[in-house]
């Protein structure tokens, strides 16, 4: 078989080959910031349990505050596309101003609180926007490969990122391994500059316009159920992250390298879920898929407060629930986007997408919150044995509701949207 005849067919089509090289050279920056920005708070700054928690919730906070306005927004701009090419190089100006101010030996955990807030409200414009540009790009029935690509772009990025990071803050320091996300943003930026997609036509002025993505998501059950369960995961999974680094760098005495290559280990598993998904997908039908996926994200991080012993042990006890968790999370984000960019319509899909981020993102800084408190409160491994426990019992959602009885991917009615005519 020839080279070319073993690439996938949506990376033999321009448009989508670009738009997928920008995604993975960004998702592969955030996981440097994810490992730096902390990192330079813990090593540089010195912050304690209280302010990671903080650090975390103003990063977090724009899923609460901005996905239903944005979604609004978005749902009546001609060309999300641009959109998304500003918010890239917004962000990397945010981000590039930490490596100044450390440089001027200027930088105060108030600037990392207003850049991560920065960088969160420009990634949830990013983020509303993305779907409606997803499905401008890719046929129905290329969703599940699609976001396969994309969520192994994502797991590359998990594979690479914090190995990458690890060393970067070794080495440089952690201000100034941002540089290397910054300019991650900017060759986003390029690819997403030169595609060219026909994207929805924006949604008619009409009565009811802002609050019609979360009145559809309370209506439909299928979604209701998806948002209860991953809601209840994303706060208590960001109680778990808030603590994380804290927790392996302090309490077990981890360096930064070897944080980095448990997280890169673990995204293996991320990318042999993303590989995967297709034929889990086949094989159990798209609900049961979600079912088996956030069991398979959950469990395997009951391991981590059970971590301990002599530091092969721990290590590897480390590496075993990164990778399992990591499977798991894959499979369900295949899962999860396919499902609802086929259930979505388009008059409504930013605003949907809005509305459910909001509803679902907007537990991450509740989390982040409440796991910095329980922290300082405490201990960090109590409070681990709560988010991770937690965790677990958010499957309990889908059961009752029709996604797991749900085979294939449900198809989008348009007509099931109510025209509302401006008052």
């Amino acid at each position: 078989m020839a080279l070319k005849d073993r690439v996938p067919p949506l990376l033999r089509e321009r448009t989508f080959r670009r738009y997928w090289t920008g995604q993975t050279v960004s998702l592969a920056g955030d996981q440097i910031s994810l490992m730096a920005i902390p990192l330079a708070a813990v090593l540089v700054l010195g912050a304690d349990a209280a302010a990671m928690g903080w650090l975390k919730t103003v990063e977090l906070l724009p899923a609460l505050l901005l996905n239903l306005p944005f979604g609004a927004w978005v749902d009546r701009r001609t060309s999300r596309r641009r959109v998304m090419v500003a918010t890239d190089i917004g962000r990397a100006a945010l981000v590039l101003s930490l490596p100044v101010a450390y440089a001027l030996d200027a930088l105060t955990l108030t600037q990392l609180y207003v850049v991560a807030f920065g960088v969160g409200a420009l990634t949830v414009l990013f983020e509303v926007c993305n779907t409606t540009l997803f499905v401008a790009l890719v046929p129905p029935e290329r969703y599940v490969q699609a976001n396969s690509l994309v969520n192994g772009s994502r797991s590359t990025a998990w594979l690479a990122g914090p190995g990458v990071g690890g060393l970067l803050v070794q080495f440089l320091t952690a201000p100034f391994a941002l540089v290397a996300d910054a300019v991650t943003y900017l060759v986003s930026a390029g690819y997403l500059a030169r595609i060219k997609a026909v994207e929805p036509p924006p949604a008619p002025v009409a009565k009811g316009h802002f609050t019609e993505g979360l009145r559809w998501v309370v209506r439909e059950p299928s979604m209701r159920a998806l948002f209860a369960a991953s809601g209840t995961v994303q706060f208590f999974n960001y109680m778990f992250h808030t603590l994380f680094v804290l927790y392996v760098t302090v309490e077990l005495g981890l360096g930064a390298g070897m944080l980095g290559l448990v997280l890169a280990t673990g995204a293996v598993g991320g990318l042999l879920g993303a590989v995967c998904s297709g034929a889990v997908v086949r094989r159990l039908g798209i609900g049961g898929t979600l079912v088996a996926g956030f069991l398979g994200f959950t469990l395997p991080l009951l391991l981590v407060p059970l971590a301990g012993g002599p530091l092969p042990v721990l290590v590897s006890v480390l590496f075993l629930a990164e990778f399992l968790s990591c499977v798991g999370v894959m499979v369900v984000d295949v899962a999860a986007g396919s499902f609802q960019m086929a259930l979505i319509p388009d008059a409504v899909r930013a605003r949907v997408m809005g509305a459910f981020r909001t509803l679902n993102h907007g537990f991450r800084p509740l989390g982040a919150l409440v796991g910095g408190l329980l922290g300082t409160a405490i201990g960090l491994r109590p409070t681990l044995w709560i988010a991770t426990v937690g965790a677990v019992f958010a499957v309990l959602w889908l059961l009752p509701s029709p996604l797991p009885r749900m085979r294939e991917l449900p198809t989008r009615e348009e007509e099931a949207v109510p025209a509302r005519k401006a008052a």
